[in-house]
């Protein structure tokens, strides 16, 4: 008994031991992928580039916030984590960071202090970054971005999640990807430069990989089997870019580099996350560069990449109206001889909806989206679509496309049970092939953005 107690005992104190090494022994941190010269600088107006193609704006930026100066709930399945505050200020800021430090926060998801960023930092994409972009990233934010001092509300997690030491064992099984970028064999130079950007520092997996059980990116790379397969993030759709229904196959890519600049096309428009990314990174880019990113998808699957002279031309075009496809013919029958005794869905289309998506359901070119095969519309969840419906949607301005475009909401116009039967329409119409949605769904949304 006394030898059992022992051996328990001893068990126990290796597993004290053990966790003590665990939570304080510190981490290896990740060194440059390449060694620059020392008085390498970056050229002019590159740090600033490698920010927007990064997209650090969006999150490190407040709503009616001074940039970068942090104070952004994200959501998380985990809580709410606030984003930090990344000016120069020495108090609240990352002013006295080092080069180090900052790539280990980049590269590694670890602070100055040695702490554990939260994974809502995409620090599992910004491995693939350059050294050059990372040294330029480091000089824009210490002399060109303005110090705010501005303390940033501290995220407090619930048990075990504010446990920070705890990420460690995940970056273990998250993190199996070396630092730096590696180009896939066989790609055109305009490929590998958009598979630079859609990997690195556009960090699109992030949304748009799924999750693995421990939510780590079910495919960070291109050669990953669920590389950029669809993810949920915040209730929304982050649709597949890869298969013969996603939109950089069924796009040429020039509608692809225009949704990216403009965050519109002749299909569709940018809202949620996708339209904030439009609006604060992808519309900065040259147009090389969002080429770049469509070749890129469009290759992913074997397609070839037909590179356009141009696209989103600035002058004024016109754009006739399309006619429905073969698959959304009897809905547009339906709605264009409006039968009395047509269903309340329908109905509330023709009074609210035809007048801007058209009978045909494809909407007027870059402005209103289709919503024939449009995934917001039939994705699994189906918060987006009601959340739409109720509150309206905008696509930002853009310098290739300046006007704000705007839709109003119907909350004060319709009741649930009216969201539900139009929104159910639309997920069956012209050939979509979506389940329901009732009105206790409808109920749930408006109850949640009540609050």
């Amino acid at each position: 008994m006394k030898k059992s107690l022992r051996i328990v005992a001893a068990l126990a104190a290796v597993g004290v031991v053990g966790g003590l090494a665990f939570a304080f022994v510190p981490t290896q941190i990740t060194g440059p992928s390449t060694q620059l010269p020392d008085d390498w600088k970056p050229a002019e107006g590159q740090g600033k580039y490698a920010m927007y193609a990064s997209d650090c704006m969006a999150c490190h930026t407040a709503e009616g916030g001074k940039s970068f100066a942090g104070g952004r709930a994200i959501a998380s399945p985990m809580g709410t984590i606030w984003s930090t505050n990344i000016t120069p200020d020495p108090e609240t800021g990352i002013g006295n960071w080092t080069l180090d430090q900052f790539r280990a926060a980049l590269q590694d998801g670890i602070r100055a202090d040695g702490a554990h960023l939260y994974p809502a930092m995409p620090y599992e994409n910004y491995r693939k970054l350059t050294e050059e972009d990372v040294r330029a990233l480091y000089d824009y934010f210490m002399h060109e971005v303005e110090p705010v001092q501005n303390k940033a509300e501290e995220t407090k997690l619930s048990f075990p999640f504010n446990m920070r030491f705890g990420i460690r064992a995940w970056n273990w099984l998250a993190l199996t990807h070396d630092a730096g970028f590696t180009p896939a064999t066989g790609k055109t130079e305009i490929e590998e430069r958009g598979q630079y950007l859609v990997e690195g520092p556009a960090h699109c997996a992030a949304c748009h990989s799924p999750r693995n059980a421990l939510m780590a990116q079910d495919g960070v790379s291109a050669s990953d089997a669920n590389f950029l397969a669809g993810g949920v993030v915040g209730g929304w759709n982050a649709p597949s870019l890869r298969g013969p229904n996603s939109a950089p196959q069924k796009w040429d890519v020039a509608d692809m580099a225009a949704y990216l600049a403009t965050g519109r096309n002749i299909h569709s428009t940018a809202n949620g996350e996708m339209g904030l990314v439009v609006q604060h990174s992808l519309q900065h880019l040259t147009d090389q560069d969002n080429l770049a990113i469509a070749a890129f998808l469009k290759g992913l699957d074997g397609a070839p990449a037909d590179l356009p002279e141009s696209f989103a031309a600035k002058e004024s075009l016109a754009m006739p109206a399309l006619d429905a496809d073969e698959a959304g013919k009897e809905t547009e029958k339906m709605l264009t001889e409006a039968a009395p005794d047509m269903a309340l869905g329908p109905r509330l289309y023709l009074d609210n909806c035809a007048a801007c998506h058209f009978v045909s359901g494809k909407g007027a070119p870059e402005i209103f989206p289709e919503l024939a095969g449009n995934h917001l519309v039939t994705g699994s969840e189906v918060e987006p679509l009601i959340s739409v419906i109720l509150n309206g949607a905008q696509v930002p301005s853009t310098a290739k496309r300046p006007m704000h475009l705007v839709m109003q909401g119907y909350a004060d116009r319709m009741n649930d049970d009216d969201v539900a039967e139009l929104a159910s329409f639309l997920r069956k119409g012209w050939g979509n092939d979506a389940a329901v949605v009732t009105a206790a769904d409808v109920a749930k949304v408006r109850e949640k953005q009540v609050h």
